[in-house]
């Protein structure tokens, strides 16, 4: 019997350092975040695709399940500037604001393509088109994610 109670002032001295932990952590796990996303972030007014490009659709526009292929490539590729959840690391841009996610499919695809070296962002022009297309359906996602925290 002192052995089963032992083990259980043992079990509750583990739960409450843990949830000490939890709740001493979490708000400064939100800070954190909150303070590395861009959301001071300006678009470069002079980035711009040409007219073609910015009409040209998603081939894979009637896919959305592909979007979480995209979300592996976003993570993989994308987010150690643009930051896992797409709000912008440092000079990044937050890519869940109106100002990007009103540019056209093909513009978004354009940009991913060449970079923006004024800014930092490199081409991404040697990675397959069709992922880079499905990168671009899985930031459609990043403003409707957006629109649920609301």
């Amino acid at each position: 019997m002192r052995v089963q109670e032992q083990a259980m002032r043992v079990r509750e001295q583990a739960m409450r350092r843990a949830l000490i932990i939890v709740l001493g952590l979490g708000p400064m796990l939100v800070a954190g975040l909150l303070a590395a996303q861009n959301i001071d972030y300006q678009p470069d007014p002079s980035w711009q695709a040409p007219a073609p490009a910015a009409a040209r659709p998603n081939p894979q526009a009637g896919s959305p399940e592909l979007a979480a292929g995209g979300r592996k490539l976003f993570l993989r590729i994308c987010a150690r500037c643009h930051g896992a959840e797409g709000g912008g690391l440092k000079n990044a841009a937050d890519l869940q604001l109106p100002v990007v996610q009103r540019q056209t499919d093909g513009a978004l695809f354009w940009k991913i393509t060449n970079g923006n070296q004024r800014r930092g962002m490199p081409s991404f022009s040697g990675v397959p088109e069709m992922q880079r297309w499905q990168i671009v359906l899985y930031l459609r996602t990043l403003a409707a994610e957006k629109e649920k925290q609301k």
